[in-house]
């Protein structure tokens, strides 16, 4: 049996940073979470929510080389209408207090976030 899913939520984060595993994780955390109770897109669309988490809420972490290009993503989620949260660290433990260290895109429709991540490299 082969479960087709339409929703996803990805979390794009530096790769610039070396973070060690538990930091990514903690970060790839608020990110998922902020996005939901806090992000720019404030979910309009409680269908959404609900089919994501019918579907597993499922989560992309991806990488990008840079503090740059998390902040051109959330350019282009405004422009696409996508809900997004960026993280900025506290400081209070590996990084320098408010280093942007992440985004959390979504959930939505997989080829809306595909638009604006599809060509991003996942996170080994």
């Amino acid at each position: 049996m082969t479960t087709k899913f339409l929703y996803k939520q990805v979390i794009v984060v530096r790769e610039d940073l070396k973070m060690s595993p538990g930091k990514l994780a903690v970060q790839v955390a608020h990110a998922s979470v902020g996005v939901i109770c806090n992000g720019s897109g404030v979910y309009r669309a409680k269908a959404t929510l609900e089919n994501w988490f019918a579907e597993g809420f499922r989560k992309i972490v991806l990488r990008v080389p840079s503090a740059k290009e998390i902040i051109a993503l959330e350019g282009k989620c405004a422009e696409h209408n996508l809900p997004f949260y960026t993280v900025y660290d506290f400081g209070l433990t590996e990084l320098d207090p408010n280093t942007l260290t992440c985004i959390g895109i979504g959930p939505d429709l997989n080829e809306n976030i595909d638009k604006i991540t599809g060509r991003l490299g996942l996170w080994k």
